[in-house]
């Protein structure tokens, strides 16, 4: 499956950089990541009907019809063209793929239960669900991730890691087992863990014992932006909310507009194109103005989440508190292939409502916190209400 065309990385590898951790290890992501409105097939932000070919959706769809009139396959014929494209987020999905990718975005996913992220070209474990495989063979957030499957990930990039845990380049599926290659301080050792179909919440809600209310969004999957605007109306006004998007890898738009919509009265959320065309986000009237908020991020908030960072950022609305984000701000658009399979393709950017690009740059925090960066945000929270 990783061999099949010289030309072409592993499709399961590409697949984990288009997901862009909507599995991380257990999360979501995607190529949704940057499906927005009228995008098209089940990955758009609206779920808005199957959107023509343009641009190289077009070469990759001529690629894989040809290749079905000649008896060949196009979903590899598509991977080729994918590949020739040079596009960093391509991805090309079997139907069944497709779907399992799309179930990622009611939050259901194959893993073991833990986030990963990459920490000075190291990969770390960021958190451990509760309940999963990694939480019972006794994993923890801090340890050091060192190999799956006999494979060293050091200086890997994070997408990669992920798709190796899930084990795409395999074939993989839940039931089967991944081998760890772990350290904790002095110590070094290796975990069989056995991936799991799970699920959980994107949208958790807790108080500080300060009465700050924090709510963590794990990813953008359908219907965590209303949970967030429930969150923030539900929450005292007077104490303040901290908004933690750190390790969100992202997801749906749609979603990500919504959560916004909580914050903002109306107004700008993000520009974007689509093929050189001119678009723009906007929050729904009525959200909450007034509530002093903090937003934390770090490395490991990408697109979605950078999108909704930004907007907040950009009209004044928060104080983001944290490390430089990821820097995805690429929009992706779907197109289904004459066999039934799916090709994701970059066809536009977005914007803040600034005006500054994200891909490739991240966001870049209005104090810079790590370790101690809930401490920090719940003292800025203070502050602002002060």
């Amino acid at each position: 499956m990783s061999g099949r065309d010289p030309f072409c990385r592993p499709r399961s590898v590409r697949r984990g950089a288009a997901l862009t951790l909507v599995f991380a290890s257990v999360l979501v992501a995607g190529a949704a990541t940057g499906s927005l409105p009228g995008a098209g097939r089940g990955a758009s932000a609206d779920g808005a009907a199957q959107a023509a070919p343009v641009g190289h959706h077009t070469e990759v769809f001529r690629a894989a019809e040809e290749a079905a009139a000649h008896g060949a396959s196009p979903l590899e014929a598509a991977e080729r063209a994918v590949s020739r494209s040079g596009d960093r987020w391509a991805a090309v999905y079997s139907p069944d793929e497709y779907e399992k990718f799309e179930a990622g975005l009611d939050g259901a996913y194959t893993g073991v239960g833990l986030w990963a992220r990459e920490r000075d070209g190291r990969i770390e474990v960021a958190k451990v669900g509760s309940g999963t495989p990694a939480a019972e063979a006794g994993i923890r957030a801090g340890d050091r991730l060192r190999s799956v499957d006999g494979e060293k990930v050091d200086g890997r990039p994070v997408t990669e890691v992920v798709s190796l845990l899930r084990g795409d380049t395999a074939g993989k599926s839940a039931g089967s087992t991944v081998r760890l290659g772990l350290e904790r301080g002095s110590r070094s050792w290796s975990e069989t863990v056995r991936r799991a179909r799970l699920s959980r919440e994107a949208v958790t809600v807790r108080s500080l014992p300060s009465g700050v209310t924090v709510i963590q969004v794990t990813a953008f999957t359908r219907g965590s932006g209303e949970q967030v605007r429930t969150a923030v109306r539900e929450a005292p006004e007077e104490s303040g909310v901290v908004l933690d998007l750190r390790s969100n890898p992202g997801g749906l738009v749609a979603e990500a507009v919504t959560a916004a919509s909580a914050f903002l009265d109306g107004g700008l959320v993000a520009t974007y194109d689509v093929e050189g065309e001119q678009r723009a986000l906007h929050a729904e009237p009525g959200g909450d103005t007034h509530t002093p908020l903090v937003v934390l991020v770090d490395a490991g908030t990408m697109s979605a989440a950078e999108l909704l960072t930004g907007a907040l950022q950009d009209r004044g609305r928060a104080v983001v508190v944290g490390s430089r984000t990821f820097g995805k701000g690429s929009v992706q658009m779907p197109t289904e292939l004459p066999d039934g399979s799916v090709a994701e393709l970059t066809v536009g950017h977005y914007r803040t409502p600034s005006g500054r690009d994200v891909d490739g740059h991240g966001l870049t925090p209005d104090l810079e916190a790590g370790e101690q960066a809930l401490e920090r945000a719940e003292t800025v929270v203070g502050g602002l209400g002060r």
